[in-house]
């Protein structure tokens, strides 16, 4: 992409030209990458600073802590989701219960299954229980 020195304008600073030496120098610092990874945003997401930077951030972000669920980012939401094999609105109840760690959320989550099989377990007893001494008067 040719960059014309004598436009100095708006257009000029939201674009990114890898041909200029200055410009990739200047961009990679800005961003704080290095040069091949400004290049690789530019090829991913075009030209503009904006969509380049937004690209760098969401990789960073990916990259910064995998065991963190951040539930601002709905690829973050559907992904816990999915592995958790829980709805979003469970997730976010959980997440707002035991924390963002995904190890926390992961124990909280077996903790409240196993609290629901015990629950089961002991209306199920109760029911039995029922059953029995209904069948004892029937009899007596």
């Amino acid at each position: 992409m040719a960059d014309d020195k004598t436009k100095r304008g708006g257009v000029d600073r939201k674009l990114i030209a890898l041909t200029e030496r200055y410009e990739v120098a200047y961009w990679s610092k800005k961003f704080k990458v290095t040069p091949a990874k400004l290049k690789y945003a530019v090829k991913k997401v075009g030209h503009s600073a904006t969509k380049v930077e937004d690209y760098i951030k969401l990789q960073k972000h990916r990259a910064a802590d995998k065991s963190r669920i951040a539930l601002g980012e709905a690829y973050e939401v559907r992904y816990w989701s999915k592995k958790f094999k829980i709805t979003p609105a469970r997730l976010k109840a959980a997440v707002a219960a035991a924390g963002h760690s995904s190890k926390k959320v992961e124990a909280y989550l077996i903790a409240q299954k196993a609290a629901k099989r015990k629950a089961a377990r002991k209306a199920a007893k109760k029911t039995a229980k029922k059953k029995t001494s209904a069948s004892r008067k029937k009899a007596a």
